[in-house]
């Protein structure tokens, strides 16, 4: 029986994100999870979340699996996917455009407005954040079609504003909340960038790499909705042809 998968969903978003990716692991036989994050289920709210909510959530239900898991997380999920493979055992780490863990800096212009446009919401850290369509389109969605755009967006949901402020202003977070030091995760990992991702553009993807000592990966002509974007079956491909080498490597 091939190992359980776990797949944490981003910001603004639930497990429906995986509705799609998740069929060519399940074809391969694995069974997979694609849960909610705390507050972001039918009628819950998000507001006051912390990371360390999310990942002591996502790593609860890593132990409480017969085996540790492959554990799979998406933008701000991978982030809190790296965050609970260092609480508990997972068999393989896969991180696709993660946002970045404490002290790795962006590497574009468009992170740095990220980093500082919620402030003028006020004390952002104090509320629930409702999704923004225009940079949704712009920066998340850019690849999609009008339609699949519009229904991805239909789905989405507020998110903790404390959430944001501890992955997009790490630096003014006295507790260090997002900060997994180098060494501190050993499970083999994969990070995948797209290469036309402005919201987590490679050259910050790939700190992330390096702090895992992870294979990493470009796609070229992919953005940052890396599991549902055009052209997300390949990425699913790769990542289940790099756990087949990692299966083959350990027999």
């Amino acid at each position: 029986m091939s190992a359980p998968v776990i797949m944490v969903h981003g910001a603004f978003c639930g497990g429906w994100v995986f509705d799609r990716f998740r069929a060519p692991f399940e074809a391969a036989g694995h069974a997979v999870l694609t849960p909610d994050l705390p507050g972001h289920g039918a009628g819950g709210s998000p507001a006051n979340r912390s990371m360390r909510d999310y990942a002591d959530h996502v790593a609860k239900l890593c132990r409480d699996c017969a085996e540790p898991p492959i554990l799979i997380g998406h933008s701000m999920g991978g982030l809190v996917a790296h965050m609970a493979a260092a609480r508990a055992p997972v068999s393989s780490l896969i991180l696709l455009a993660p946002s970045p863990p404490w002290g790795a800096t962006g590497a574009s212009m468009e992170e740095a407005i990220s980093a500082v446009s919620l402030y003028a919401l006020g004390p952002f850290w104090l509320q629930a954040i409702d999704p923004d369509y225009a940079l949704a389109k712009l920066y998340s969605l850019d690849r999609m079609d009008r339609d699949d755009r519009k229904a991805v967006f239909a789905r989405m949901t507020r998110e903790s504003g404390l959430a944001l402020w501890q992955t997009l202003n790490w630096w003014l977070d006295p507790f260090m909340t997002t900060s997994v030091p180098a060494g501190r995760v050993s499970a083999p990992a994969l990070v995948i960038a797209g290469g036309r991702d402005v919201i987590h553009p490679p050259a910050t993807v790939k700190q992330t790499a390096d702090r895992l000592s992870a294979r990493f990966e470009v796609l070229r002509e992919m953005s940052h909705w890396l599991p549902g974007e055009p052209g997300w079956d390949e990425v699913a491909a790769l990542c289940l042809s790099w756990l087949s080498e990692r299966r083959q490597a350990a027999a």
